[in-house]
């Protein structure tokens, strides 16, 4: 039976560990120097020291348990972009006006600052996104509009969600593909891809790509507004750190796409037909720490067969339903930005995958290189 009582604080706090990077922006900004250390230390590598002790969390929640129990864990993913808007724009400001950071601590604050609008708000942002209420949608966009990657939302929902491990979907990472090669394919692949998933909707419906219904009109909205505000504030300089932040945030979402189902494919049936998404999909991971700060991205197993579901009530999965990741998002990511070490790593474990899942399939060839069949009906 699901519990219809309204959650308390103590259940969810272990998930608000990433409000305690908000202070160390402050800090870092007030003293200058090494300090913008913090952040990363904080968000990398106290996490992952914190998932060797910690180990894993194998513990399943209720899936049934009602919304309105999980009061203060949906809190923290709706006030955070508030406190990432203050975070960006509020050093904006005393970076342009205080006087005494030099150009080397104000690219350390806003590198510090990116790491805290990708590793939190872009993964706050994919939660809210999926959510139906307007005012998490909205938080979502805005989200996304402070680090310039609007059109995510499109490239998620419309193609991601269903085309993941298939050529249709920029972000499934292939066999043996290091991630810059994978990093410059989904720069340049994304956006077009989430446009053509537009229009192509659009067009069903006998409407016109410039029609107002085509939130590509609220996304340019939404990111004119960021930086008109960083120009406001603190002129050709704040712009500039502004793009930085921006572009830190993307690097740290797109290394986590690239984690998530690196070499992993849907089996084709023929003709453009693909086998349903199921667990093995996606890599998962338990690590106990590293789903506190990531609010269980890590359980994405589970998030790709319930998209719909919260994120508090994500399952995890044994072996024999998913492939697991040797270690959380915040090392693997590590390992991926060195790609001999990431094929030594996890090469083995696709083809180990490849084995348990798809014994009969002999030629992995066109999986390895794309060129399998577009899905059929694909937008």
């Amino acid at each position: 039976m699901s519990d219809s009582t309204p959650s308390r604080l103590p259940a969810a706090a272990p998930f608000w560990m990433s409000v305690v990077m908000l202070p160390l922006v402050a800090l870092a900004a007030w003293n200058g120097g090494l300090w913008w250390m913090l952040l990363p230390g904080y968000a990398w590598y106290l996490t992952i020291a914190l998932d060797g002790v910690l180990g894993l969390n194998p513990a399943n929640p209720d899936p049934g348990t009602e919304t309105r129990a999980l009061f203060w864990h949906r809190a923290v993913t709706v006030i955070w972009f508030p406190l990432q808007f203050a975070a960006i724009f509020g050093s904006i400001w005393y970076a342009a006006h205080s006087g005494h950071l030099s150009g080397l601590e104000k690219l350390g604050l806003f590198f510090g600052i990116g790491v805290l609008s990708g590793s939190i708000g872009m993964v706050y942002a994919h939660e809210l996104l999926h959510q139906k209420t307007a005012v998490e949608r909205w938080m979502g966009d805005l989200l996304l509009a402070s680090t310039l990657y609007s059109h995510f939302r499109t490239e998620h929902l419309l193609v991601h969600h269903a085309w993941v491990s298939t050529p249709r979907d920029a972000v499934s990472a292939r066999y043996n593909e290091g991630f810059y090669r994978f990093f410059a394919r989904v720069l340049r692949d994304g956006p077009r891809s989430a446009w053509r998933a537009e229009t192509r909707l659009l067009a069903r419906a006998g409407r016109s790509p410039w029609d107002r219904r085509n939130p590509f009109w609220r996304y340019a909205a939404l990111q004119g507004a960021m930086i008109a505000l960083a120009l406001a504030l603190g002129g050709a300089q704040g712009l500039a750190l502004f793009l930085f932040q921006a572009f830190v945030a993307i690097w740290q979402l797109e290394l986590t796409n690239y984690v998530e189902h690196y070499g992993l494919t849907r089996k084709h049936l023929g003709k453009g037909r693909y086998e349903p998404v199921l667990p093995r999909h996606s890599w998962n991971a338990s690590r106990r720490a590293s789903n506190w700060l990531l609010i269980n991205l890590q359980r994405h197993s589970d998030h790709h067969t319930k998209p719909d579901r919260r994120f508090p009530l994500l399952q995890t999965y044994g072996a024999n339903q998913a492939p697991q990741l040797p270690l959380g998002y915040p090392a693997m990511t590590f390992v991926a930005m060195v790609p001999p070490w990431w094929r030594r790593r996890m090469n083995p474990r696709v083809r180990a995958w490849r084995r348990q899942f798809y014994p009969e399939v002999t030629d992995w060839g066109p999986y390895n290189r794309g060129e399998l069949p577009m899905p059929r009906n694909a937008l």
